[in-house]
């Protein structure tokens, strides 16, 4: 086991986060007033932090937290899964109007997510379905800060029985809440002072060190 003695892991963070809003693109989730309300919630709390929203750029609740973000005065970031702004639109059908940036990935659906992933500081997850499991999975499984909104119906009601099914422990970190207000605090309080988090060769390097 060796020691990181870089200083760059012990200084804390002075740069905005990037937060990842994931969750229903489509399906009865985003029919629910209810969850687009939340959702907004979401989007212009991180706003208000100071920090930036990203999402898939797509349709749906993370659309939703996109808008509400931009009108709260953040900055709003979408990785798409297209190759170009027209195969965004007229191929996948989602919105470039939220967004300040637009990665335009070419990578497709499975692929973006694991982008989506990586270019996040933290994630948020509400509602969702298989696509919202898979970014959530990577994201477990690289061992970032998740935060989960409940009683957003979805794949987000399963996940504390998910973890608890696959007993595996990875470092990341799960704060389950009801209120979109409290998620968003806790998740960037986590950011800044919880260990850093980032990978080597695919195994987990948390709290300045090394496990091998």
């Amino acid at each position: 086991m060796k020691t990181l003695s870089n200083e760059f892991l012990k200084t804390p963070f002075s740069h905005k986060f990037r937060i990842g809003v994931m969750g229903s693109a489509q399906g009865p989730s985003i029919t629910e007033k209810e969850n687009t309300e939340l959702a907004m919630t979401i989007g212009s709390e991180i706003a208000k932090a100071g920090h930036i929203l990203l999402n898939g750029a797509c349709p749906g609740l993370p659309n939703d937290a996109a808008i509400a973000a931009k009108k709260a005065g953040g900055f709003v970031m979408g990785v798409s899964p297209a190759f170009s702004r027209k195969e965004h639109i007229d191929k996948f059908s989602s919105p470039v109007d939220p967004y300040d940036m637009i990665l335009y990935s070419g990578q497709g659906l499975m692929y973006r997510d694991v982008l989506n992933i990586r270019c996040s500081d933290a994630i948020i997850v509400l509602g969702g379905g298989m696509g919202t499991l898979n970014e959530f999975s990577v994201a477990f499984d690289e061992g970032r800060y998740i935060g989960v909104l409940t009683s957003t119906s979805g794949i987000s009601e399963h996940i504390e029985n998910i973890i608890k099914q696959c007993n595996r422990e990875t470092g990341g970190r799960v704060f389950f809440s009801e209120d979109p207000v409290e998620l968003v605090k806790t998740i960037v309080h986590a950011l800044k002072t919880g260990p850093r988090v980032t990978t080597e060769d695919e195994r987990i390097v948390d709290k300045y060190t090394f496990l091998v």
